[in-house]
């Protein structure tokens, strides 16, 4: 079946995640998400207000997830108003020209890498076989399904059931809850705002694909291979989100693009998705908007409107957080993370466990290098990675806690696991650190100074610059 690669469902490309998986193992530890995720209601996500500017209500939606409205309430500019059934509702970012970030398969652009992305696309396309009940409407919000049956769907799609392959779909449906892909809750899954985003344009595709899927009743026994907790609710919870309802705002960006032909408009869009979703900066060859000096103002004004900028280095590209939009009185000793949004007008996506952790993998990988003249001065991005026998050793966060950080942190994008060698690995700054602007830099490493070195003249040398 062709489409256009633009339009493309979600599912065929990798869905968003800052869920956690085990950093040591390949398995997944941790309890099972039922027993410990709550429902996602409207009154549970980071809430919009109508006195902030559309750009910082862009900035958190992407830094901490979909916007929670009131009832009534529209949503800020540039964003589809999830409607609830009792009036209130969520607000999401919606891309220019219905162009997703599957469009970046196109151009052969790699984007931020997710964990087990194959287990997590089929995790999500069970969860959606069995929440998309009535095929002839759209996906979202669908019913809830009890967590078991969405197990024994994907049970039925691997033909597996081993305890390796239940680990692994346990960690899924987390990443997928975490990222608002999926609301696990109750021993329940719902679909999560985020599958509202698929263009209808896919649905097609999407229910195609639905159609080819085996069922939880086509694999008997599957439960008792893939178990989960027994003391959820005996039936299924009411559907809150009866006589739900998608608005996407008309024309987004209409006015910066409508000036230009089809083809020029196609070239704009696609660098606006490729410097805002690439895992790393893309080279200029590949994007006429990103070299002709005209496109590139358009694409310039297109990111301002949500709090972004495009930071330029040699011939590549890539965007980052605006300056206003980041904090300027982060307290001594923490970090101010430059892709998860830990922006303080705009909210934080990281907790003080979270900002204490990649404070350590900066010490070990980037600052200790940096002081044996391994790396160059304005570098992030180190090849000397913090093992996750100094991380443990030098925190006094419980080995949990620790393991829980370290997740959040790699599914954010801020730091990544590698090998060493025959030792047990350890961690690296992520692929976020390219999206530092030239403040963010500097911000930041006045920061690691401050939490490396406190007491040093340095130290009080940056305290001082700060009065």
């Amino acid at each position: 079946m062709s489409a256009d690669p633009r339009r493309a469902p979600a599912l065929a490309a990798e869905p968003a995640s800052t869920g956690p998986e085990d950093p040591v193992t390949t398995g997944e530890t941790g309890p099972e998400p039922s027993a410990t995720a709550s429902v996602r209601t409207a009154e549970t996500y980071p809430r919009a207000s109508e006195a902030e500017p559309p750009a910082t209500a862009h900035v958190r939606a992407r830094s901490v997830g979909p916007l929670a409205l009131r009832a009534g309430q529209a949503a800020p500019a540039g964003m589809a108003r999830l409607g609830r059934g009792d009036g209130t509702g969520m607000a999401l970012p919606v891309w220019p020209d219905g162009a997703t970030p599957s469009l970046l398969e196109e151009y052969q652009v790699a984007p931020v890498p997710v964990e087990r992305s194959g287990e997590t696309r089929r995790v999500l396309a069970a969860a959606l076989r069995c929440c998309w009940s009535d095929l002839t409407t759209d996906p979202w919000p669908g019913t809830p399904a009890p967590v078991d049956d969405v197990l024994s769907t994907y049970r039925a799609l691997i033909g597996r059931g081993d305890d390796l392959m239940r680990n692994w779909a346990i960690g899924a449906l987390r990443r997928l809850h975490d990222s608002a892909w999926l609301e696990v809750a109750d021993g329940f899954v719902r679909l999560g705002p985020r599958c509202a985003s698929w263009p209808p344009a896919s649905h097609a595709q999407l229910r195609e694909l639905m159609r080819r899927l085996p069922t939880a009743e086509e694999t008997p026994g599957s439960t008792e291979v893939l178990p989960v907790l027994d003391d959820g609710p005996a039936g299924a919870p009411e559907n809150a989100d009866a006589g739900a309802s998608v608005t996407i705002p008309d024309e987004v960006d209409s006015d910066l693009l409508g000036p230009f032909d089809e083809r020029r408009r196609a070239e704009i869009v696609a660098a606006f998705m490729a410097v805002e979703h690439a895992a790393e900066p893309v080279h200029e060859a590949r994007f006429s908007a990103l070299r002709d000096p005209v496109l590139r103002r358009t694409l310039t004004e297109m990111l301002e409107r949500r709090g972004r900028v495009l930071i330029h280095d040699r011939e590549s590209w890539i965007s980052g957080y605006a300056a206003e939009t980041l904090g300027t009185g982060t307290a001594s000793g923490t970090v101010t993370a430059p892709g998860a949004g830990a922006v303080s007008q705009a909210g934080s996506a990281l907790d003080e466990a979270g900002r204490a952790v990649l404070v350590l993998v900066l010490i070990h990988s980037v600052a200790i290098p940096r002081a044996d003249g391994l790396l160059p001065t304005d570098s992030w991005l180190s090849p000397f990675p913090a093992q996750i026998d100094e991380l443990r050793r030098h925190t006094k966060l419980p080995i949990g806690e620790l393991e829980a950080a370290l997740r959040t942190l790699r599914h954010a994008g801020l730091v990544t696991q590698v090998k060493a060698g025959e030792e047990a690995g350890g961690y690296v700054p992520g692929p976020q650190f390219h999206r530092l602007t030239p403040q963010a830099r500097r911000r930041l490493q006045e920061e690691l100074i401050l939490a490396a070195g406190p007491h040093t003249p340095l130290a009080a040398a940056v305290r001082a610059n700060r009065r």
